[in-house]
């Protein structure tokens, strides 16, 4: 495995030589964990909305929230490549909010941005690119604008939806956009997508033809009650956590813990100094 760290550029390179492997992560802990495992991306994703602070949808996240999960992660110094996910209407209202919000992003310890949209936010992607930050696209599904769409639906199954992603993709590259997701959208759809652009694609929920795949790490540890259909389970921790805890409490309650070792009183501490 190599252990250099990971750059944009490494990235980019990666196109069509080696399949690119994202997670999402939220914390210290979790960032340590899924980059010793290897990974070449970490996204610190707005789906933290969700999976760490049990909202329904990631409309109510903010930067501060972002920032905060962004900084936790960087905090592990992690090999691979931080990207942080710009929440809901950080990067809308206008492209000074866009320049702004992203800088405090870097200012926190991500090396990239995400922003969800495509030809629209052009623009955007643009103004972030010429201030110095590396900016991912997400195209297909946007949660961000589920509301807009009616919810978390397939895309890319006509040929308006079909010519608009490739379209957006075509647009996010000319922006400067250095790779861009791919989410919830026919598998030929984004096979066409990835051949369209130079630069990698990256899918969830999209197919097996795209340069990496991403997904939310609670998903694939069994942590989410309901993971989306594309997901897969590689754990089940839910319950390995469920026994752990309950094994706990049976102790407590029984008086089994703490024993022994895990406890000292203080005239050790005084037979200990007065014997040296």
């Amino acid at each position: 495995m190599n252990m250099s760290k990971k750059t944009v550029r490494d990235i980019v390179k990666m196109k069509g030589s080696e399949k690119i492997a994202m997670i999402t992560a939220y914390d210290y802990i979790t960032a340590r964990l899924v980059d010793g495992a290897g990974v070449d991306i970490i996204l610190v994703g707005d789906s933290a909305g969700m999976v760490v602070h049990g909202f329904e949808s990631t409309h109510p996240v903010s930067m501060d929230m972002m920032l905060l999960h962004v900084s936790s992660v960087a905090r592990a110094k992690p090999r691979a490549l931080v990207v942080g996910d710009m929440p809901f209407l950080s990067y809308e209202t206008s492209i000074e909010d866009a320049v702004w919000n992203a800088g405090l992003m870097i200012k926190s310890g991500a090396e990239a941005v995400k922003i969800e949209g495509g030809s629209e936010y052009a623009d955007v992607v643009k103004a972030i690119v010429r201030a110095g930050i590396p900016v991912m696209g997400h195209i297909g599904l946007n949660p961000q604008r589920a509301l807009l769409i009616g919810g978390y639906r397939k895309r890319g199954l006509s040929d308006v939806e079909r010519e608009r992603i490739i379209e957006d993709a075509r647009e996010l590259e000319k922006a400067g956009a250095f790779s861009i997701v791919i989410e919830y959208t026919a598998a030929d759809v984004a096979e066409e997508v990835t051949k369209e652009v130079s630069v990698p694609t990256i899918c969830i929920g999209s197919g097996p033809y795209c340069d990496g795949q991403v997904l939310v790490i609670h998903d694939i540890l069994g942590l989410t009650p309901t993971p989306p259909p594309f997901a897969k389970k590689y754990a089940d921790l839910s319950s390995i956590i469920k026994s752990c805890v309950g094994k706990y409490v049976e102790e407590v309650k029984k008086g089994l813990f703490p024993s022994r070792e895990h406890y000292f009183y203080s005239y050790e501490r005084k037979h200990s100094s007065s014997s040296t």
